[in-house]
């Protein structure tokens, strides 16, 4: 019926070509045509579509560096003159110029453009609704709703006055712009350029909305969903999921300037590294990844702009150093290098490159490699980064994404500027992974939409001061947003030139070890971040977080397995899962942690205490066990060993015992801290950690489900199901009950063993291993 009906529709547009309606439909393509130009709607699936407005007839090419997915299979959609219907949306078609109008199935209007332009200037000005508020568009320091605002995306550092304390305009900086906004009605736009581009958002008019670029092709997405997690998904279904990292990769990374920061450089050696590493096996320091910085290279004609793979010669010897690593159990060791290369005291790079004409010509040093072209990139990797990765380097911190001139008024060039620094993460990428016969790995600070495919970003150099901490947990919360769930920030800032702030450090941990990716490094000469370089107490308290996160490693890989199928990012705002909540429109200081953890960082000097806000339902506290109600603000007191964190009702936690570096013993034992609610599902993810096997479905999932009632509370736990086989477990139980048990049992057998504390009205107890019903009488 749906083939013969398009087919009838096709034939009675054809006689009106003259009207502007429909020209032709083509698999899942409506064209329009008028004397103004073309439009043409991609139907992707039946709540998403593409729109491409053009001022001739040739539709653009399909680039490949942001979208990777442009083959979906056919949509149930039906053509009426200039009306196109799913059973989502109804999308109605209006010309002079061409505009659209999309409406749900029950006719409510979503959205509707009021003017658009697609030859010289590209912008689309869109109908703004008085309570509409939007999110994403990328690792944005300045806010998280965007409304009333104008926003510029383009890789940089900010166009506004830089700081006293570092280099950058930090509110305004674009490390990682994506042109992707979310808003609360209920859809979402990808703006599918790769051109610097401009959203007003109710700047200039309150009552519109509009993005624009100033060349390029007018080419969008248009999202339809009730839930963000809906519209980040279908993003992804265009531009790539965020693949798992290896599972060290979970646990926390350790940067070094191998003492010699700026500087300092000549007082960089791997004796230093040799000695940092053995200090902190000595304090246990739990920590699975360590990279050198900058100074660990020769810095030649280009200065430390250009990479020369060479390590300074007081480096004597970097095979040495890099082993010792690995026989200290580091995961991984990389090194931190540019998009530019140099000639050095033995490799002449930057001459060869050129030669080959394997640069690209940006006006400049001419010293980039052409990461977009693929003979460039096998050249750059057998020739620069094989004299690394021969001595044992496994990934690279790919520093400098945004090298590529974008002043050039070419828009090419402007394009290419943004792209740039997908091309030069994927190259390191996909060739460490086959070198390392696992998942690949690249830790980088610039990206733009599709970056998620090449994980991690980290935010980049930012003061160690108070004022910038804030802003840093709302770029983590905003880029989760825009589709990049890994992300990460150098713990305590990167950039110190005041007095040392032992309170900033520590809270800026706390925040820290509960990131999608954890990361300690700074350029403060000679500390560096070292933990026992800020006294006793500090040392123990980070050890506190540092060992909490390793504890919860298996909630973190289960968040992360999550995110992989659904694209829901480890670290979300509040109001992503309560949107119809607006008070949490503004929290910029809280988020969710995974599905089931609320994490609410004290942000402010020398706190005593803070207020935290509770969305809709039951919460936990963390440490005290204390029960609160949801849709109210409480105050909590925060001495500096505490950061609040609370549990939803319905959460189920597995932990592990606490390590010095991930899998350093089979992980037998598995805690389940539970606050039931009546009925909640948790399935704990596990593979084996390194290999792309997953992807194949090779993994294993544990069933743990949780039924409460007035008298009872049950606990079912299934063996693991899957192709992958862990070790066995044993678990212990902690669960929250309001009354004291009468009765606990495992598999029909009784429990004599169990405790009930009653000021945190807690049950604990061993329930064994196995497939399981435990089973508590109150």
């Amino acid at each position: 019926m749906k083939n013969l009906k398009l087919k009838l529709t096709f034939l009675s547009l054809c006689a009106f070509a003259t009207a502007a309606h429909a020209q032709q439909v083509k698999g899942n393509s409506v064209l329009y045509t008028s004397s103004q130009g073309n439009m043409r709607i991609e139907m992707c699936s039946e709540s998403m579509f593409r729109v491409t407005k053009v001022p001739a007839q040739q539709m653009p090419d399909n680039e490949k560096w942001m979208v990777v997915n442009y083959n979906f299979p056919q949509v149930d959609f039906s053509v009426d003159g200039k009306q196109i219907k799913t059973s989502k949306l109804q999308v109605s078609i209006q010309e002079a110029p061409w505009r659209i109008q999309v409406a749900d199935a029950s006719g409510k209007v979503l959205y509707e453009e009021l003017t658009s332009g697609c030859k010289d200037s590209i912008y689309n000005e869109v109908k703004m609704n008085p309570d509409e508020h939007f999110f994403g568009f990328g690792e944005r320091m300045d806010r998280i709703d965007q409304r009333g605002q104008r926003v510029h995306l383009n890789v940089e550092l900010g166009r506004g006055s830089k700081p006293a304390v570092g280099g950058k305009d930090i509110l305004r900086a674009n490390y990682c712009p994506v042109p992707l906004m979310l808003s609360n009605k209920g859809y979402a736009v990808f703006f599918h350029t790769a051109v610097p581009n401009d959203w007003d958002m109710g700047w200039t008019n309150n009552d519109k909305y509009s993005f624009s670029a100033p060349g390029g092709d007018n080419d969008y997405y248009f999202i339809y969903g009730e839930q963000l997690e809906t519209l980040i998904h279908s993003y992804q279904q265009l531009t790539g999921v965020a693949p798992l990292m290896p599972r060290a990769a979970y646990g926390l990374h350790i940067g070094s300037y191998s003492g010699g920061t700026w500087h300092h450089e000549s007082k960089a050696n791997d004796t230093y590294v040799v000695n940092l590493i053995d200090r902190l096996r000595q304090e246990k320091i739990p920590f699975d990844m360590m990279w050198l910085d900058s100074t660990w290279r020769l810095f030649a004609k280009l200065g430390n702009g250009g990479c020369t793979f060479e390590f300074q010669d007081q480096f004597k010897d970097p095979k040495g150093m890099i082993d010792h690593a690995y026989k200290n159990h580091v995961a991984m060791f990389g090194l931190h290098i540019r998009s530019l290369v140099d000639n050095g005291k033995r490799n002449n790079l930057l001459t060869t490159a050129q030669k080959k004409g394997l640069t690209i010509q940006d006006g400049g040093t001419n010293a980039i490699i052409n990461f977009f072209d693929d003979k460039a990139v096998d050249w750059w990797w057998k020739n620069a980064a094989k004299k690394v990765t021969d001595l044992g380097a496994k990934f690279f911190k790919t520093d400098v994404g945004s090298a590529l001139n974008y002043n050039n008024p070419n828009i090419e060039q402007k394009a290419a500027h943004n792209l740039f620094p997908i091309a030069y993460a994927k190259a390191p990428y996909e060739n460490f992974a086959k070198l390392n016969g696992q998942r690949g790995f690249d830790h980088t600070r610039e990206g733009y939409a599709g970056i998620q495919r090449y994980p991690f970003i980290w935010a980049g150099d930012w003061g160690s001061e108070w004022q910038w901490f804030e802003p840093i947990i709302r770029g983590g919360i905003n880029i989760g947003l825009s589709g990049v769930g890994y992300w990460s920030h150098c713990m305590g800032g990167f950039e110190q030139y005041s007095a040392y702030d032992t309170d900033l450090y520590l809270r800026w941990v706390q925040m820290g070890m509960f990131s999608p990716v954890s990361i300690l490094f700074g350029m403060d000469h000679p500390r560096y971040h070292a933990p026992w370089t800020y006294g006793e107490e500090a040392q123990k308290i980070f050890i506190q977080y540092d060992s909490l996160r390793y504890a919860l490693l298996p909630y973190i890989y289960t968040s992360a397995w999550d995110m992989y199928k659904t694209s829901r990012p480890l670290m979300t705002p509040l109001f992503y899962d309560h949107l119809q909540d607006v008070n949490t429109y503004q929290i910029s200081d809280q988020y969710m942690f995974g599905r089931d953890m609320m994490v609410c960082p004290v942000t402010v000097k020398n706190a005593l205490s803070r207020p935290v806000y509770f969305p809709g339902g039951d919460w936990l506290d963390f440490w005290t066990g204390e029960r609160i109600s949801g849709r109210q603000y409480k105050s909590f007191l925060t001495p500096i060993e505490i950061m609040p964190i609370f549990l939803r009702r319905g959460a189920i936690i597995p932990r592990q015992e606490a390590m010095q570096y991930v899998d350093e013993r089979p992980n037998t034992n598995i805690s389940l801290l539970i606050y039931p609610s009546e009925h909640s599902v948790y399935e704990m993810y596990e593979d084996d950690g390194k290999s792309l096997d997953y992807q194949k479905g090779v993994y294993a999932v544990t069933k743990m489900e949780s039924r409460l009632a007035q008298n009872e509370w049950i606990l079912n736990i299934t063996t693991p199901k899957g192709d992958y086989k862990p070790v066995s477990h044993y678990y212990s139980v902690s669960v929250y009950l309001d009354k004291k048990p009468k009765l606990v049992t495992v598999a029909g057998k009784f429990v004599d063993g169990w405790k009930y504390d009653e000021k945190l009205r807690l049950l604990t107890f061993d329930a064994g291993e196995g497939d399981m019903e435990v089973v508590v009488k109150m």
